[in-house]
Formats: structure tokens, sequence, C-alpha cells
């Protein structure tokens, strides 16, 4: 998690996946980053996770993720 001024960032490399295949999850200031890819045949062929917990004073109503077109997933949130 990084602090820039009064926002907070976790930034992920997930440009080896596809849009529908990432999920994030935002609970009690808790991030979960899940992402599968799923082969043709039904196999998973590649994951990735990632957890962290955003500091206290986050304010959980601003949380908000946005997808790079190379990639990289962007999750913010306002200091209180």
């Amino acid at each position: 998690v990084r602090a820039q001024d009064d926002i907070y960032q976790v930034v992920a490399d997930v440009s080896q996946f596809e849009p529908p295949d990432i999920v994030v999850t935002i609970s009690n200031c808790h991030v979960a980053i899940q992402a599968e890819k799923v082969a043709e045949d039904g196999t998973i062929c590649d994951t990735f996770t990632h957890k962290c917990q955003l500091p206290e004073d986050t304010d959980p109503l601003s949380v908000s993720c946005a997808l790079s077109e190379t990639g990289t997933l962007i999750i913010t949130a306002q200091r209180r």
C-alpha cells in the first residue's frame, strides 16, 4: 500500500489476465485480488492472488479500482 498525499494506492500487474478473469473484493479495509486463467480444456493454467490491508484511516466508501490498457490494476482510496 502506497500513500500519496491524501490517497492510498494498491498497484498490481495483472497483464497476463483478461478483465473478466480478475476479481477484486474489499471487506473491512481488506483488499483481495484474485485472477485465474482457464485453458481451453477447462484446466487452470495461471493464477494470481494478492491480499493486503488498507490503513485504518481509509474511507471505505471511497475505494475504487481501474484497470489500465497495459494490465496494471490500480486500487485507490481516500484518507479520512
